[in-house]
């Protein structure tokens, strides 16, 4: 596997991870009529910054094109179709953040709407993760010569460090894993 790939790969797993973490918060609040808004806020600021900004990033802006010229860039291919998801994966953050302080509250609505919103996204992207790692990725691997792979590295790496900050990576994964440990959710095995 090209190490382009497995870096996204690896990021797959730690938003998994969080994912996880998510689908016991909303438990909870459904169970409970009320929200664990600091478990919440933290999980929101995680799918915004490290999963969309980070990790959505690096693949619009960086692999994306690159597989386009590969072949890959069709109006109705894989290309347009992760775009799009990634783009309603937003809007249910934004769903789920606009009902995070009526939830914390006990509001019966807003706890539907967090939970509606979250439920929403747990599938959308457990989905798009499966179909980016059995299909998209395994056609990059095929296309990407060894030369775009590096050169994405690099990319990758100037990417998150101009957008997101020095140690934002790190940042995450820690919050990654005190959600985990927080809700008993095994952390991400990851590849080497």
């Amino acid at each position: 596997m090209k190490k382009s790939l497995e870096i996204l790969m690896n990021e797959h797993r730690v938003i998994e991870q969080v994912l996880s973490c998510l689908e016991k918060i909303l438990e909870r609040c459904a169970a409970d009529g009320v929200l664990d808004g600091e478990s919440a806020r933290q999980a929101i600021d995680f799918f915004r910054a490290f999963a969309d900004r980070g990790h959505h990033g690096k693949e619009e802006i960086q692999l994306f094109p690159l597989l386009e010229t590969h072949g890959l860039g069709s109006p109705c291919g894989p290309l347009a179709v992760m775009r799009r998801e990634h783009e309603l994966g937003r809007l249910y953050v934004q769903g789920m953040e606009g009902a995070v302080a009526g939830a914390e509250a006990a509001d019966t609505d807003a706890v539907q709407w967090f939970v509606q919103h979250g439920q929403s996204y747990l599938r959308l992207l457990r989905e798009h993760i499966g179909k980016e790692d059995h299909c998209l990725f395994p056609s990059a691997e095929r296309s990407l010569t060894a030369e775009e792979d590096a050169q994405l590295q690099a990319a990758y790496a100037q990417f998150e460090t101009a957008d997101l900050g020095p140690g934002a990576h790190e940042k995450y994964v820690a919050i990654a894993n005190q959600l985990s440990d927080r809700y008993g959710v095994p952390r991400a095995a990851l590849s080497a």
